[in-house]
């Protein structure tokens, strides 16, 4: 006997579980999020947003804490006995644009971002339930059935694994991470407390004993991440870090041990199951895109959901494995060439804005200039003075009506579904945000 009922249940808490919580709130959709931690993570892991991500956040209503509470990434400076070069920043500079608000990769330490998601769901109505995992699922064709480790049994109409590379819900599945392991040396990062070292730049030394040790100022924080080999620290981070910058730690606040890895599971649903983020895919943090991929999965899946509990079209949910595996397997691919490569070129090639689902079955119609359907939608200024952007935090399909009479649909997610003849169908009868360029 099943104890509860759900529309959703979400697996996992990070800022993918999240995402899709609060996607699923801004439509009403009755979903439950568990995480079998005890507590919020605490660390600065997954510390860069691409500015595709930052676009997702102003949707969703985030966007003014996290620039708050982020930064420019600093430049580096490399440290070589008693020489100090300082070099450029792996991030740009550039200024905003009409079509592009948010240019550059911003800073902020993984915690403060789920903080800020947190607090966004509990403004909706939703909250985080720490210390609950999945134990078991058995899915059918009509319900997902889920054991959870508070000994509750919930029957959901859709289950999403968003609980990491250990994924408890993609081993229910039977479903394994393909791929390969890049560096056999485990690396480490660590949160630290640094006395007297100048906060301004990226510190690096790259022929400190045990292996290159760089040092990164985390704003909002009076902490650097730390990040190194593991031979590095064998005698301990606070003797290595002494040793080699002459300066002190004066607190150890978090520490992870990890090994490089591009892996991917080969199928992101298995009927009423989904993956996302960390359980289908696991990159190493060269180019800063496994965070945010896995938010692009969230947001990308999230409506879909919901119009599909509203009676939407079966192709929908069917075409969130299609758009986004493929996805996955190039930014893994660019991930593992930037590790390999050591290229600290970063740029269009990651800020993930030219992405897309061009070869989408729910992208028709033809182009209009350099725009086709399935690319992101830019930013613009309306006839009345207001963004567009703005428009989409509304979370319905937008049309956007041309000055020339051309019409645009925009999906929930911001990317182009048609050009010139629109099909809104697809949407389930919901209401349609119409707005004139």
């Amino acid at each position: 006997m099943y104890e509860h009922d759900v529309q959703v249940l979400v697996a996992g808490a990070g800022p993918t579980g999240l995402t899709l919580a609060i996607e699923l709130a801004r439509r009403s959709v009755r979903a439950r999020l568990v995480d079998v931690a005890a507590e919020p993570f605490v660390g600065s892991r997954g510390k860069g947003l691409q500015p595709r991500t930052l676009e997702v956040f102003h949707a969703i209503g985030v966007i003014d804490e996290l620039i708050a509470a982020g930064a420019l990434y600093p430049r580096l400076r490399f440290h070589v006995g008693p020489l100090s070069l300082r070099g450029g920043s792996i991030g740009s500079a550039q200024a905003a644009s009409e079509a592009v608000p948010y240019p550059n990769l911003w800073l902020v330490p993984q915690a403060r971002t789920e903080q800020i998601l947190r607090a966004r769901l509990a403004a909706l109505g939703g909250r985080v339930e720490f210390g609950v995992g999945v134990t078991g699922v058995t899915a059918g064709e009509a319900e997902v059935q889920v054991e959870l480790s508070s000994g509750e049994r919930v029957r959901a109409s859709y289950l999403v694994g968003c609980d990491g590379g250990h994924s408890t819900v993609r081993q229910a599945l039977g479903l394994s991470l393909v791929g390969r392991t890049l560096d056999d040396k485990p690396q480490r990062v660590a949160d630290v407390e640094v006395e007297g070292l100048d906060r301004r730049d990226w510190h690096i030394w790259p022929l400190a004993r045990g292996g290159p040790l760089g040092l990164c100022p985390l704003p909002g924080t009076s902490q650097f991440q730390l990040s190194g080999s593991e031979s590095l620290h064998q005698r301990g981070i606070e003797r290595a870090v002494q040793e080699t910058t002459g300066h002190r730690v004066s607190a150890l606040a978090w520490q992870s041990v990890y090994r490089p890895q591009v892996r991917r599971v080969e199928r992101f649903r298995r009927g009423r199951v989904f993956l996302a983020g960390d359980a289908a895919h696991v990159h190493p943090p060269a180019g800063g895109q496994g965070l945010n991929t896995g938010v692009q999965d969230a947001y990308n899946l999230g409506w879909k959901l919901a119009h599909a509990l509203a009676g939407g079209p079966p192709e929908l949910l069917d075409s969130y494995e299609r758009e986004r595996l493929p996805v996955a397997a190039a930014v893994l691919g660019l991930s593992k060439t930037l590790y390999q490569t050591r290229s600290l070129r970063r740029g269009d090639a990651t800020n993930q804005l030219a992405l897309h689902y061009r070869d989408s079955a729910l992208s028709s119609g033809d182009g209009s200039g350099s725009l086709r359907p399935g690319d992101r939608m830019p930013d613009r200024r309306l006839g009345d003075g207001s963004r567009l952007f703005d428009r989409f935090r509304d979370p319905a399909a937008t049309l956007l009506v041309e000055p020339n009479g051309t019409r645009i649909l925009v999906r929930p997610d911001g990317y182009v579904a048609s050009i010139g003849k629109v099909d809104v169908s697809r949407y389930a009868g919901a209401a349609v945000n119409v707005v004139h360029g």
